[in-house]
């Protein structure tokens, strides 16, 4: 079974950092896919940017440049590093997993952490 728990949000001012994590991310042998999503009020869930085991990522234009994604495979938990935050950042910002299908497929998500930018 599949956890995931994101910590780390809360409010910034415009220009302001913020790093997120999401702990409980499976094995790479389980994994097809992870990544950050996030929700803004009266919008649909939208990708931030995706990281594979070997490291590789790629992050949505609007986030290009300002954020990150990582992982430490030994701690299980993958990270958003977010810098140069702007208001329109503002979000509750959930991690995924997309287990293999033979180990049991789906989606998987945390319960969400609220980003606030202010300007």
């Amino acid at each position: 079974q599949v956890q995931l728990v994101e910590s780390g949000g809360g409010l910034a001012q415009a220009g302001g950092s913020l790093r997120l994590s999401c702990v409980g991310v499976p094995s790479r042998y389980s994994v097809e896919a992870m990544g950050w999503y996030r929700q803004a009020p009266g919008k649909s869930r939208e990708l931030v940017g995706v990281i594979t085991w070997g490291g590789d990522t790629n992050v949505a234009d609007s986030v290009k440049g300002r954020f990150s994604i990582s992982r430490d495979n030994a701690k299980n938990t993958m990270y958003l590093q977010m810098n140069n935050l702007k208001p329109e950042d503002t979000a509750v910002y959930y991690c995924n997993v997309r287990r293999r299908v033979s180990y049991g497929g789906g989606d998987h998500w945390g319960q969400g952490t609220q980003v606030t930018v202010s300007s």
